[in-house]
């Protein structure tokens, strides 16, 4: 339980992140987002779960 209440904070903590330094340029991510493909929005998701999921393999391996 507890690492589902880190990974969560750590989530809120980067999108903090993001919409306090550079709110403007989220806009334009979410505008880019918006005007792909729906195929092209999956294959985005799916590579980001797939980064996702190495980072904490990665974590994981090396004892955190």
């Amino acid at each position: 339980m507890i690492w589902v209440l880190l990974a969560i904070g750590l989530v809120a903590v980067a999108e903090g992140l993001v919409l306090a330094l550079a709110p403007s340029r989220l806009e334009q991510v979410l505008a880019m987002l918006a005007s792909l493909s729906m195929e092209n929005r999956r294959l985005v998701g799916l590579v980001s779960v797939a980064s996702g999921a190495t980072l904490i393999a990665l974590a994981r391996w090396i004892g955190f």
